[in-house]
């Protein structure tokens, strides 16, 4: 039977719920945008068996250079998963291409979740508004969100800053200068295509970790790398 959703977590939209318990460790990785050999780096160090899962919080191919790599690699693993990022939604909508994709790969993509969870924990890339439920939130609002400023962009308040309620969001999307980890967000795109490290999130034992790539693939304004600013609650 598939355990219950927690609390406020009815969703509308294509959705995978884990039996966390089926699992002996569950870790969730940031944005690998085609970098397979920082994400074997990172593997590398932590080193999960088989009896471990990895979480993806999504837009795992387009700017790094080995996005059918990354792939193949994902796919060949039964027990890494992945939500979809705005990058997938753009190949699968046709409105961005990668030669090396077939239309195989592109079903593969266009299978995943907007939304994965377990106990009470959700995995979206983008983010969720909660000045609204969450079952009102469409495929395009998960993938995209990041400021709840009424012009959006790069403009404070960002939902991750502000979130004071369960359950616990796991998001990627917006680069960070470093992980922020609160008690109702976790964002872990700590930008390794841009020069930055590749991040994960062990579930079970609460801490982080980070590897560096082997080298910087893309340009980034430091304008779009947020430094972020979590209101942490007391405890």
């Amino acid at each position: 039977m598939q355990p219950e959703l927690p609390p406020g977590a009815g969703v509308s939209v294509p959705h995978q719920r884990i039996d966390s318990t089926a699992w002996e460790d569950i870790y969730v990785v940031g944005d690998v945008h085609g970098c397979r050999a920082t994400l074997e780096r990172l593997l590398d160090t932590l080193e999960p068996s088989r009896e471990d899962l990895v979480v993806f919080v999504g837009d795992l191919l387009r700017k790094g250079p080995d996005s059918s790599g990354t792939l193949d690699l994902l796919r060949e693993r039964p027990n890494l998963r992945a939500v979809r990022g705005n990058n997938e939604q753009k190949l699968v909508d046709g409105d961005a291409s990668l030669d090396s994709l077939t239309d195989e790969d592109l079903a593969y993509l266009d299978s995943l979740p907007v939304v994965l969870s377990w106990d009470d924990v959700l995995v979206v890339h983008g983010g969720i508004d909660h000045r609204k439920p969450l079952a009102e939130h469409t495929s395009a609002e998960l993938l995209n969100a990041r400021s709840l400023a009424p012009k959006g962009g790069y403009e404070r308040p960002y939902w991750f800053e502000t979130r004071e309620e369960r359950p616990r969001v796991f998001f990627g999307h917006t680069v960070l200068a470093e992980p922020l980890v609160s008690r109702y967000a976790v964002g872990l795109d700590t930008g390794c295509v841009y020069g930055g490290q590749l991040t994960a999130y062990d579930y079970r034992a609460e801490t982080v970790h980070s590897v560096d790539p082997p080298e910087t693939y893309r340009s980034r304004s430091p304008d779009s790398i947020v430094d972020p600013e979590p209101k942490r609650p007391e405890t």
